[in-house]
């Protein structure tokens, strides 16, 4: 595991209460955006680097996400997720399934069972089946490596865009 130490916190928020609260907001959704984006990218450059990338679906659904019920309470959340209508299996690559899901459930470690809704509606070579066993997905991590590999450059960059965004503002409000 890794350990980064971040330095200065005190020193800006001193600076960050000086800012009416609508810009320190503003400023740190920026800041985190910086951050998630290098996460985002990295994701991304996984995908295509496992061989994830059929239709480019999973890909495109990568994205940065806010949770705006944490700003009520004083707080900003920023996230990485990846998966939408369209790339709906983004977690099956990520964990993989049945005998290759290391989780907990009663199909780890071997095959499942795939049954359709109506029965007798399964076709597979040809023939009519009432279902098929399934061996599994292998997992092909993306978002969890790209977090491990840069969390260093992430932090950096949202530290670099707080060092050019807050002299600016300050500036602007005539601080």
């Amino acid at each position: 595991m890794a350990t980064t130490t971040v330095t200065g916190l005190r020193e800006l928020d001193l600076m960050m209460k000086q800012l009416p609260a609508k810009i320190e907001k503003n400023i740190m959704r920026g800041a985190l955006r910086a951050g998630q984006n290098i996460f985002a990218t990295a994701a991304k450059s996984n995908l295509r680097q496992n061989g994830s990338v059929d239709t480019g679906e999973l890909e495109k659904s990568v994205r940065v996400r806010f949770k705006k019920q944490s700003e009520r309470f004083g707080f900003i959340r920023a996230y990485v997720m990846a998966g939408n209508a369209k790339a709906y299996y983004a977690h099956w690559v990520e964990y993989g399934t049945a005998t290759y899901y290391t989780g907990s459930g009663r199909t780890v470690g071997g095959a499942y069972e795939i049954t359709p809704k109506v029965a007798g509606s399964l076709f597979l070579g040809g023939l009519l089946r009432d279902s098929v066993m399934h061996p599994g997905i292998r997992p092909k991590p993306f978002m969890r490596p790209a977090v491990d590999e840069k969390f260093d450059t992430a932090i950096n960059a949202v530290a670099e865009y707080l060092r050019k965004r807050i002299p600016k503002e300050m500036t602007k409000a005539g601080i």
